[in-house]
């Protein structure tokens, strides 16, 4: 189990470190939609599962997710301006997690989008790589913004 913990934990890192550099956040779209699994850690208060949507880092690992239930998905790219300001905050808002990485097993980190965009963050602050965005000035004003609603 902690073996396990420790996988996931350098998965989720990698994942970060590459979305930073490359600026791309891989997912798997299909005719209903993009690609979701259940969380393994987390319930609604109901007892009922929360979802999670999958992204991944590089498109080869995505694609190699592109069997049983998503057989008939598509990998899709998203910037990772868009991924922050929109499906992250989307994805708060209606209590969906972030899945990062899951391999065709789906084994893979669950995150709190909030979460995940502080981790990102922090990631391209560190690499000093800048990213331009429509609903914020910049990666200060996201930060803010976020701390804020975390905060409240």
């Amino acid at each position: 189990m902690l073996q396990d913990t420790i996988t996931l934990q350098n998965q989720h890192k990698n994942f970060i470190k590459k979305v930073s550099e490359s600026q791309i956040v891989y997912a798997l779209k299909g005719d209903k939609g993009y690609a979701v699994s259940y969380s393994n850690d987390m319930e609604h208060e109901d007892g009922s599962p929360v979802q999670v949507v999958c992204f991944w880092s590089v498109e080869a690992l995505a694609k190699s997710c592109i069997e049983n239930e998503w057989e008939e998905y598509v990998v899709d790219s998203i910037p990772l301006n868009d991924f922050l300001e929109n499906w992250c905050l989307g994805m708060n808002s209606d209590g969906i997690m972030t899945g990062t990485d899951f391999n065709n097993n789906l084994f893979g980190s669950e995150v709190e989008p909030i979460e995940l965009i502080l981790d990102i963050i922090e990631e391209l602050k560190r690499i000093e790589k800048p990213l331009e965005f429509v609903k914020f000035e910049n990666i200060e004003d996201l930060e803010t913004q976020i701390r804020e609603v975390l905060n409240s």
